[in-house]
């Protein structure tokens, strides 16, 4: 048995396992589509409140998370590391700060980072997809990669005229999309009950 026919071996027994997975847990599949394309409507219909509202958030993630940092360095102020602990933890805290002082600040930056992040799912979604590609409506997921990889080429390209509704709007329409093929396959391989 060469190398061609065992990973097609092994492919196919993961897509047997998949399939399975589907079919036992199908209305888990299903709520978690319909949440995401609620979500990804309300993120389209309502754009500056939510890049708003996640840049703050993060913000405030990152705040409380330096000041843990800062505080068990200043704890422990002769662990080897000490001076690395403490500049991470004013990292987090400056980073934190920024973030909630000045949203745009934020925006552009997490907006940069979300370029990185729906290039690499988009990459995850299309090699799922390829994964997935015996089953039906495989394709949707394949679907929702590209557009995640379209997604990240729009927002390098147009960052900063965009950066205060975009993200939001393309995060809308990406969850509608997960949602929808996430519907389409648990409804598809829903057991027999």
């Amino acid at each position: 048995m060469n190398d061609q026919e065992t990973f097609n071996i092994e492919m196919r027994h993961i897509q047997q396992r998949i399939v399975v997975y589907i079919e036992n847990h199908w209305r888990l599949f299903l709520a978690e589509g319909i949440f995401f394309i609620a979500l990804g409507i309300a993120a389209i219909l309502i754009p500056q409140f939510f890049t708003e509202a996640f840049v703050i958030f993060l913000g405030w993630i990152l705040l409380v998370g330096g000041l843990i940092h800062a505080g068990r360095a200043l704890m422990f102020s002769t662990m080897p590391g000490f001076w690395l602990w403490l500049f991470i933890g004013l990292l987090e805290m400056g980073a934190g700060y920024l973030f909630i002082a000045d949203p745009l600040v934020g925006l552009i930056t997490i907006t940069m980072m979300m370029s990185v992040f729906f290039g690499f799912e988009g990459l995850a979604k299309i090699s799922l997809a390829l994964i997935l590609r015996p089953l039906a409506h495989w394709g949707l997921m394949l679907f929702s990669g590209i557009t995640s990889l379209v997604f990240a080429l729009i927002i390098v390209v147009s960052l900063s005229e965009t950066a205060h509704w975009l993200l939001a709007v393309f995060l809308g329409i990406n969850m509608i999309f997960l949602g929808w093929s996430l519907i389409k396959l648990s409804l598809y391989h829903k057991g027999d009950e």
